[in-house]
């Protein structure tokens, strides 16, 4: 079994999106071709909610970790809860982490779960350092501290909306 969890921009530019989509879809097609598949992730929006559609796409497991008991609630627009909602629900397992608030503490967290459970972060990233804790490049430097292998998915022609 391959387990591969996701990181990545929130603000993927319009022509970006179906270059990431692509190049998540043919690594996880070829993660599924090997043997079981289970995708890790918090379902944000941009990368995170791109990654979830590929693994099920993909025949994999789907894993949701929401940050917060309040996320959903306060942190996911009106435009992109249906598809939060729809990938929460296809989900094989739905994981909320003990924090009531959205924030700082409560991403650390679930990326420290996601980490864990990793064999595999695929990073949906532009390579720029990190801006602070809990962000795309702070992920990938905590992931490669620990030892777990990163690939990194940033097509060309891929931009920050």
């Amino acid at each position: 079994m391959t387990v591969i969890a996701v990181t990545g921009h929130m603000d993927l530019s319009d022509g970006s999106v179906p270059l990431v989509r692509a190049e998540l879809r043919q690594i996880l097609a070829e993660a599924a071709a090997r043997g079981p598949l289970t995708g890790l992730s918090c379902i944000a929006c941009g990368a995170d909610s791109l990654f979830a559609e590929a693994v099920l796409q993909a025949g994999g497991d789907l894993v949701v970790v929401v940050p917060s008991a309040d996320y959903r609630e306060t942190r996911v627009k009106p435009e992109e809860a249906e598809l939060f909602d729809q990938l929460a629900a296809e989900a094989s397992e739905l994981i909320v982490m003990p924090f009531e608030t959205a924030g700082p503490e409560a991403y650390q967290a679930a990326n420290a779960l996601l980490l864990e459970r990793a064999d595999v972060l695929v990073a949906v990233w532009d390579g720029r350092p990190p801006a602070g804790k809990g962000g795309t490049g702070d992920m990938v430097g905590h992931a490669r501290a620990a030892g777990v292998d990163v690939r990194r998915v940033w097509p060309e022609g891929s931009s920050r909306g």
